[in-house]
């Protein structure tokens, strides 16, 4: 895919070459994309402090594992939430919501989850983000370090511990699809 398609709502995969620790087979969603740089969490990295030990108030709302993850390097030590909008639900002017893509909102979690909660299916909290300056991602496209797909609503609600990498690779027409099979360590394979 060419680096004209990311949008918010795309998936940024890392590619099978991309090793550092970091960013090994992460999948990022991407909240903003444009000339000033570009925004996403990583989706597939659950830490081991629970969003109850941080916000209390939010946690019984999280979707399972309900523990913080960490969205990416940048900044980890703030925190921001996306959420699963309900089948049906608008979210012009309703404070606390703001429209990704589709279903997908970002929660402001200084709003009250009480006001918010009837409207959503479920929602994810992240320490961090990863980010871009103008240029650098297309850069890193053009170096097929990522790969650009689709995201599923559901996407940003995974449990933490299913193998998201390879189930967005899986659901790619081939030859995408085999490397979903690519080993997570190729020197021990």
């Amino acid at each position: 895919m060419e680096p004209s398609e990311v949008r918010p709502g795309s998936l940024l995969l890392s590619s099978t070459e991309l090793v550092e620790p970091t960013f090994r087979r992460t999948v990022i969603y991407v909240i903003e994309h444009n000339e000033s740089g570009s925004l996403g969490v990583v989706l597939n990295r659950p830490s081991d402090t629970a969003v109850q030990n941080v916000l209390p108030a939010w946690a019984p709302h999280a979707v399972r594992p309900q523990a913080l993850f960490v969205g990416g390097p940048i900044k980890r030590d703030s925190a921001l939430c996306l959420g699963l909008l309900k089948p049906g639900v608008i979210t012009d002017e309703v404070g606390g919501l703001r429209q990704v893509e589709g279903r997908v909102v970002m929660v402001d979690l200084d709003a009250e989850p009480d006001d918010l909660v009837p409207l959503l299916d479920g929602v994810r909290v992240f320490v961090g983000y990863a980010g871009w300056s103008a240029g650098q991602l297309d850069t890193e496209l053009a170096s097929s370090d990522w790969m650009v797909l689709p995201s599923l609503p559901t996407d940003v609600v995974m449990p933490g511990r299913v193998d998201l990498w390879g189930r967005v690779l899986r659901r790619q027409p081939m030859p995408l699809a085999l490397l979903a099979t690519h080993p997570v360590d190729v020197d021990r394979n």
